[in-house]
């Protein structure tokens, strides 16, 4: 299965708050906020949505196609994604702005205050799928995930023209994007990836009660921390996946992003819908027990071990079987 991920490459730099953001708001002031952090560490990371999923997806065996815009500090990065699987021929590599940097603070809730600045994002949306379906003789299936939203929108465009199947994660972009913009992104979607927080803003956004998002698309996923994730689709039932128990959580930063890997990598190889999301939650938590979206390893028999733990020795058995050991 060839899969294309359009999105954000990013550089993250992520540091951590010894406190509780919520303790440092001031009912009553909450109109003129002006706040510093005095943070702990700096860790300076890969990252980007985007160059996320297809790292998770390269660990589990495919070659993703990588689809975005960087900055001419691409060079390392890009070879450090190809030595993980990743095909990174189209991504474009501007000649004039810098790699988009997420800049993200974490407090000892796991809340997170983040700001993102595009730079060289912007030149996504010169991208055309059908020279990457040409270059890559086909696509089974295109993830828009956050970009430029200029890119966004071309890109869910050009599939529907293409008959390319779609998956849709606004996530993050759907703070810039107007209700028009977001009914065309998530409309005709096969799947929808929202976390719980996205998916009430995504209703509020469109206006759409979640029936109506469901008849608008196949199945809708909805990420949900520890409480595990969703899987619905209309007029089916909804499936109930737990997450996967972390040991120790380190940073929340890329959970989702491995989440969407581990369930599209168990979609390509035949799995079921509740067996797909198994295996996002388990890389999911791998990720968060690592500091860092792409620093974590995978270790077929721990991996093994935990899905066996998490969703019994049937599930793991078939998972091992179609994604992690027989990749």
């Amino acid at each position: 299965m060839r899969i294309a991920v359009t999105g954000s490459i990013a550089t993250d730099h992520l540091t951590a708050f010894p406190g509780r953001f919520s303790e440092q708001l001031v009912p009553g002031s909450l109109d003129t906020v002006s706040l510093s952090f005095l943070v702990d560490d700096l860790e300076i990371r890969r990252g980007g949505v985007a160059a996320n999923i297809t790292f998770g997806l390269g660990l589990l065996g495919y070659t993703p196609v990588l689809v975005g815009a960087a900055g001419p500090d691409f060079a390392d990065y890009g070879a450090w994604l190809r030595g993980h699987g990743v095909d990174t021929d189209s991504v474009r590599v501007s000649r004039t702005r810098h790699t988009a940097r997420f800049m993200c603070t974490t407090d000892t809730d796991q809340n997170q205050i983040a700001v993102f600045y595009a730079g060289a994002m912007s030149e996504a949306r010169d991208i055309a799928l059908s020279d990457v379906a040409a270059r890559t003789g086909g696509l089974d299936l295109v993830l828009v995930a956050p970009d430029d939203p200029a890119a966004m929108l071309r890109h869910t465009a050009e599939s529907r023209e293409l008959g390319i199947p779609r998956a849709a994660d606004p996530s993050q972009q759907l703070a810039r994007l107007d209700a028009e913009e977001v009914r065309r992104l998530v409309g005709g979607a096969r799947l929808l990836f929202t976390n719980a927080y996205e998916a009430a803003l995504l209703m509020e956004r469109t206006g759409w009660s979640e029936r109506q998002v469901l008849d608008r698309v196949g199945t809708w996923i909805v990420t949900r921390g520890e409480a595990g994730a969703t899987v619905r689709a209309a007029g089916a039932p909804t499936l109930t996946v737990p997450a996967v128990p972390a040991r120790h959580v380190i940073d929340p930063t890329g959970g989702g992003d491995a989440f969407r890997a581990g369930y599209l990598a168990g979609l390509g190889r035949g799995l079921a819908p509740e067996r797909a999301a198994q295996v996002g939650s388990a890389l999911a938590t791998t990720v968060l027990e690592t500091v860092g979206t792409q620093e974590y390893k995978l270790d077929p028999a721990e991996f093994a071990a935990r899905t066996a733990d998490a969703y019994g020795p049937e599930a793991a058995d078939e998972i091992m079987a179609r994604v992690v050991g027989g990749r």
